[in-house]
């Protein structure tokens, strides 16, 4: 299955009359391929869009393409339409994200944030599936992979790219996350997490404390608050060991602390 990666976004740059220009960008999930077309604000539409892709396809269109950015996302679905492609929401576009960053090196402008996204203030998860206890933990990059990947457990997502191994990490290796006992609303939190298609879980700073799940392209939810020295410190710990490990860290929830059973597993990293 051949898939692309595309955003479209103005750029700090004019032409010679002004207008403001608007830039799409394409490559392939390797991003060792991309092909990119400048316009006019005022020209920017689905139907430029699809001629492009036609352009950079040359003999054969993707059965798909990726889009990271919200603003773009309606644009390139309408454009995906008329082509028979199927467009798919999501932040990992990892190749695209890296040539958008190479990109903006070339405007000499400190302000310009290519990946920068709006994001809505974080909203409380439903009162009725906060769990009855949770904390931080580390386990091994060998724990990781030998207790969880292959378990038989209902709600499992840790694709392998991510997987310590992939980023040259040792099997010793302490790898961050935070484990919550859902008592019997364990398997409703799990579900629910999974719905909202997360890709990480950020600690939101004091007064008062908290972590947030990011999810889908920009939503956010408050997932744990505190209001404690002690649980702050251990909150700007797990941030310090994940900018060891690349940013991987990991969520896990369970029933209780027996060990026995578990609903959920995630590996994520906090950049994608």
């Amino acid at each position: 299955m051949t898939t692309w990666q595309a955003d479209i976004s103005s750029r700090p740059q004019q032409n010679d009359r002004g207008e403001t220009l608007w830039e799409l960008v394409i490559c392939d999930a390797d991003g060792g391929w991309f092909h990119t077309a400048i316009c006019p604000q005022k020209q920017v539409n689905a139907e430029w869009i699809a001629t492009q892709l036609k352009l950079a396809a040359a003999d054969k269109l993707p059965e798909s393409i990726q889009v990271f950015r919200p603003q773009s996302l309606g644009l390139i679905q309408t454009a995906g339409t008329k082509l028979g492609i199927e467009v798919v929401a999501t932040r990992r576009t990892i190749a695209l994200k890296k040539l958008l960053q190479q990109q903006a090196q070339n405007y000499h402008n400190a302000n310009y944030q290519p990946l920068a996204i709006e994001s809505p203030p974080p909203l409380p998860i439903p009162d009725d599936l906060i769990g009855d206890k949770w904390q931080f933990v580390t386990l091994t990059a060998g724990q990781l992979v030998s207790d969880f990947a292959d378990r038989p457990i209902p709600i499992v997502s840790m694709p392998d790219y991510l997987l310590p191994p992939h980023w040259g990490l040792g099997a010793n290796v302490a790898i961050p996350g935070v484990i919550i006992y859902g008592g019997r609303q364990s398997m409703r939190l799990a579900r629910w997490i999974a719905e909202t298609e997360p890709v990480s879980l950020n600690y939101l700073g004091d007064d008062p404390g908290g972590l947030v799940l990011d999810a889908g392209l920009a939503d956010r939810w408050v997932m744990l608050t505190f209001n404690d020295t002690e649980v702050s410190q251990a909150a700007r710990l797990y941030e310090a060991r994940k900018r060891l490990v690349h940013g991987l860290h990991f969520l896990l929830v369970t029933p209780d602390d027996s060990g026995i059973t578990n609903s959920g597993v995630w590996l994520w990293q906090s950049s994608s």
